[in-house]
């Protein structure tokens, strides 16, 4: 780990970010001596015996067990006190809203989530995400003060530097300050990211992404869209758009997709290209016992039931889910072409259909991405299940606390005001 450089003249942000170092190194190694400590941040003794001193008081690190001598007294250990403060993730998805409360080293222990009223308004949406917070923190039933900060992935177009959600596509909403209203109602710092870039960043603390310099998670939902990793760092681009695989063309004949293109990869694996191509094939004479699952109302198809139907070798839905995994294919090809990623994690609910997609997806990223970085990629699916989002939002919580960046002044606050 490299020396941290502080501008001239600020001492408190030297204290800070160099507190922040210190963390970091304590939760990389779990258990550590104050002397390792000097030796990785390259501190000097005196500065990581006084800043891990205000630390301990913080109660933000705790002494452990003796470590092993090397001849003189055995030195004490430190580790992260991860159940004493805890942080707050949430999704807010195109249909509904979940909130997750977590320790410090990222295990959920609550978790409350709520669907939306029909067409909601800006305030009835931000009205909505304060309910399942105030929700999740009293059922966590921790101390008053615990918590640390509320993280919010947030579906659709969104200024992380201002935590403004620009444009929420499926709920047609614009210009919603989530982070100016939640730190209103709540005095807590806050931190909003898109919901498919939180999750890269969840992936890469906790997931399949942890200590990997370049990956890309391609997440496959309501809409698709892509989280990318650079050197350990989210790129958003310069309008905080990057990503946005979804709206790339696939088929420029294709159907007509909610941003007004034709043919985007969105509109041709989303659950809802899923349905519309088994409806067609039925409606054009294909057998299918997908007409009896839903007792002839082909409107009520959607991505379980023609998996489903797949695991009883309907004809119908395996043609479905083959062609999905084509489709996914050229647009994973196309990223592997233009970034050269070393991996690529896969996320979304197509995936738990994943012994009828993989092949043709694999087959069809080696026939078309280029050899040299096709060989180069390793391509897996997400295991961090059903709360992934909600554990990339309070992840970028722990980003700010952790990363020798310094401890963000909100949260720096927070902690001092209980504990100094």
């Amino acid at each position: 780990m490299s020396e941290i450089i502080i501008p001239v003249g600020s001492f408190q942000g030297m204290k800070s970010q160099n507190k922040s170092a210190i963390l970091n190194v304590v939760r990389q190694h779990g258990l550590i001596s104050r002397a390792e400590i000097a030796k990785l941040t390259k501190l000097t003794p005196p500065t990581v015996t006084n800043l891990v001193g205000e630390l301990i008081d913080t109660k933000l690190v705790v002494e452990t067990d003796l470590g092993e001598s090397t001849g003189g007294r055995k030195p004490i250990l430190l580790s992260i006190n991860s159940t004493a403060f805890h942080v707050v993730g949430v999704y807010a998805g195109p249909k509904k809203v979940k909130a997750v409360a977590a320790t410090l080293d990222g295990q959920v222990i609550t978790q409350v989530e709520a669907k939306y009223v029909d067409n909601p308004t800006g305030d009835q949406f931000l009205k909505a995400l304060e309910e399942v917070i105030r929700q999740v923190i009293k059922e966590t039933n921790t101390k008053k003060g615990s918590i640390l900060g509320i993280g919010v992935g947030m579906h659709g177009l969104v200024d992380s530097e201002q935590g403004i959600s620009i444009f929420a596509p499926h709920l047609n909403l614009r210009d919603i300050p989530i982070k100016a209203y939640l730190k209103e109602q709540f005095d807590l710092p806050v931190e909003v990211e898109n919901d498919i870039r939180a999750q890269a960043i969840g992936e890469s603390w906790f997931g399949l992404g942890k200590d990997i310099p370049n990956f890309i998670l391609f997440r496959v939902g309501t809409g698709v869209g892509a989280g990318i990793i650079i050197d350990h760092q989210l790129y958003r681009g310069t309008s905080y758009t990057a990503g946005e695989i979804g709206h790339t063309t696939i088929d420029i004949n294709g159907p007509k997709c909610s941003c007004g293109n034709y043919g985007c990869l969105e509109t041709l694996v989303g659950g809802t290209a899923l349905a519309r191509r088994a409806q067609q094939a039925i409606r054009f004479g294909k057998k299918s016992i997908l007409e009896e699952m839903v007792h002839g109302n082909l409107e009520l198809i959607d991505g379980k039931i023609l998996f489903s139907a797949a695991k009883q070798n309907d004809q119908v839905a395996m043609d479905v889910l083959e062609d999905t995994g084509r489709y996914l294919g050229i647009g994973i090809a196309n990223l592997i072409n233009t970034l050269n990623p070393s991996l690529i994690i896969l996320s979304g609910g197509v995936f738990g259909a994943a012994d009828f997609i993989m092949s043709s997806l694999s087959l069809t990223v080696e026939k078309r991405a280029l050899a040299k970085p096709a060989q180069a990629v390793s391509i897996v699916i997400s295991k961090l299940g059903e709360n992934a989002i909600a554990i990339g939002a309070f992840t970028l919580l722990l980003k700010k606390i952790f990363t020798p960046t310094g401890l963000v002044d909100g949260i720096s606050e927070t902690i001092n005001n209980k504990f100094v």
